[in-house]
């Protein structure tokens, strides 16, 4: 420190800068055992030669090409309606546009569970269109239809955000050259635009096809085995075949394939430059008739993409239709708050029956342990990386891998890793109920740490010296310098928790104990069993869920720090 610098360019001591190294360290034991000892148990179980048998590796083959094959056609319609609406969105003002823009946004916040009911509720056998048009007049959608309709609602918004931003961003003095040298609206669009688009397509139509590459709840639950990815193959092959080896084999190509995908992404993100101008938005009011159509046409389509499915869901859950019938076989149709009363009671009286309500104090119990555990685990990581130097910028990727992971991957590692006894020969970790607050909090830790890093960076170490050279406490420099600054912060990241591990499907699947299950691993038993009833208490249960879900998207907006950013 140099004098007449008091506290400006103050540096933490040496014995300062080795207390927060160690105490990252818990966290940084815990990804080492939960999250990449499993990942090498899985290469070990790979490395049997009983594997690579011609039989798996033309299974692996078959749904290996399936998966790209599903995931380049929901690339392609998401872009289909993306694109335009990123133009919309950019380049247009009409009333009610934030609204419709933070419409958009939310299926890619909902649990897997929540968008596939909510499309079963419109589109499937009890949905409202097959209530509305008979068969004949209203053919229903096929599975892989439906399929491919949910990866765009859940993923249209990215493209919207990463090409609409960067359309804002572009100089508008390229397009006006264009016009001004003659070039008609097609060569404006290849020559003036597209140029500066070109790595946010990329990155955007890389990203989209990277969530459709895993994706798991969507497709089990409206397709089935019929329609298996690597995530779906990894899930039969694990629960209900027992081969675990094959199992293993699919899950490192899914991981390969997810972190090839990951890598590639952040180099086309720091390549996404496009000329901009320091001036205001460029939106304007449609001016001919043409735009004017266009603005409502696109507008009209979006809002029922993307309200419709939400809409179905809860009137679903408080309606009786036409194909609801009672145990006599009478017709029962109308408004009914049955389906949610019935989450509270053991019809059947079976021993082995766990009601809905019972899965979601399971979901809300399992949600609060891992908030407490991934707080206990990211606050003091996040301590370490907001002031980055050697070790940090090595641990902050490796941080990130959890992401690059599937849960369904990491259910597998959970599996082949402790089902061994510990303390005893009747205890298991696999048997217990941690087990799921441990799988959740590994998903959870990467958004909590990134969720305080902001705002632990934005604390200036000149008044945490200030008050300690006026004799505060280290209690009382943290109540009265660090708690005003990161009392939003850590509220944001401990709602990012709980809202992660209360949608979380694909790890809960395969580790939720019969008699614990989750709110989501329920709502798939019940729309998988047969029955007016059951599909209805599913109904009731995603409605829940959706709005538990909502209000944690709200309060993660209204926390989040005004230069945060983004996750």
């Amino acid at each position: 420190m140099e004098l007449g610098g008091c506290f400006v360019g103050l540096r933490p001591p040496r014995n300062d800068i080795f207390d927060m190294k160690l105490r990252s360290l818990p966290a940084i034991l815990f990804l080492a055992i939960f999250f990449f000892y499993p990942l090498a148990r899985i290469l070990a179980l790979t490395l049997e030669v009983s594997v690579l048998t011609s039989a798996n590796l033309l299974l692996t083959s078959r749904v290996l090409s399936f998966t790209f094959y599903q995931a380049f056609l929901s690339t392609l319609l998401t872009f289909l309606l993306g694109l335009p609406a990123a133009y919309l969105f950019a380049r247009f003002d009409f009333r009610g546009k934030s609204l419709l823009r933070a419409v958009t946004a939310i299926p890619f916040m909902l649990p897997t569970v929540v968008v596939a009911s909510s499309f079963n509720a419109l589109f499937g056998n009890r949905g409202w269109l097959s209530f509305l048009f008979p068969l004949s007049s209203f053919p229903q959608p096929s599975p892989f239809t439906l399929i491919l309709l949910a990866h765009v609602f859940y993923n249209t918004t990215i493209v919207i955000r990463i090409v609409g931003n960067a359309l804002t961003q572009l100089d508008p003095r390229l397009e006006a050259a264009a016009r001004t040298l003659g070039a008609n609206p097609l060569q404006v669009w290849t020559q003036a635009i597209l140029p500066g688009l070109r790595m946010p397509l990329l990155a955007a139509g890389l990203l989209v096809f990277l969530f459709d590459f895993t994706s798991f709840g969507v497709i089990l639950l409206l397709g089935g085995a019929k329609f298996a990815t690597l995530e779906v193959e990894i899930y039969i092959q694990a629960l209900q075949l027992l081969n675990l080896p094959l199992a293993a084999l699919l899950s490192l190509i899914q991981l390969l394939c997810t972190l090839a995908f990951s890598i590639l992404y952040s180099r086309l993100s720091a390549q996404m430059l496009v000329p901009t101008a320091p001036r205001p938005s460029t939106a304007r009011r449609p001016r001919t008739l043409v735009e004017s159509i266009y603005v409502a046409s696109l507008c009209f389509l979006l809002s029922a993409f993307f309200v419709l499915p939400l809409l179905a869901l809860p009137i679903r859950s408080l309606t009786r239709l036409e194909a609801d019938r009672g145990e006599r076989g009478e017709v029962q149709y109308g408004l009914t708050s049955a389906y949610y009363s019935e989450l509270f009671v053991n019809r059947r009286g079976s021993i082995f029956y766990v009601p809905p309500v019972e899965a979601a104090r399971n979901s809300l119990t399992y949600a609060g342990a891992t908030v407490l555990l991934s707080l206990a685990l990211g606050f003091p990581l996040a301590s370490a990386l907001a002031r980055p130097g050697r070790v940090e910028r090595i641990l902050d990727p490796l941080l990130m891998l959890p992401l690059g992971a599937s849960a369904v991957t990491l259910g597998l590692g959970f599996i082949v890793t402790f089902n061994r006894p510990l303390f005893s020969s009747h205890f298991s970790l696999l048997s217990s109920p941690l087990i799921i607050p441990l799988a959740h909090a590994i998903i959870a830790l990467p958004f909590v740490v990134r969720a305080l890093q902001p705002a632990i960076a934005a604390i200036p170490e000149r008044l945490r010296h200030a008050a300690a050279t006026l004799g505060a406490s280290p209690w009382r420099v943290w109540q009265n310098v660090d708690w005003p600054i990161l009392s939003r912060a850590i509220l944001s990241a401990a709602t990012f928790a709980f809202t992660v591990s209360l949608g979380e499907f694909g790890a809960a699947t395969l580790l939720a104990r019969p008699d614990f299950p989750t709110l989501p691993v329920a709502i798939a038993r019940f729309l998988a069993q047969p029955g007016g009833l059951n599909y209805g208490q599913a109904m009731a249960m995603s409605t829940i869920l959706m709005g538990v879900t909502l209000l944690g998207i709200l309060s993660i907006e209204k926390l989040r720090l005004p230069g945060a950013g983004e996750f």
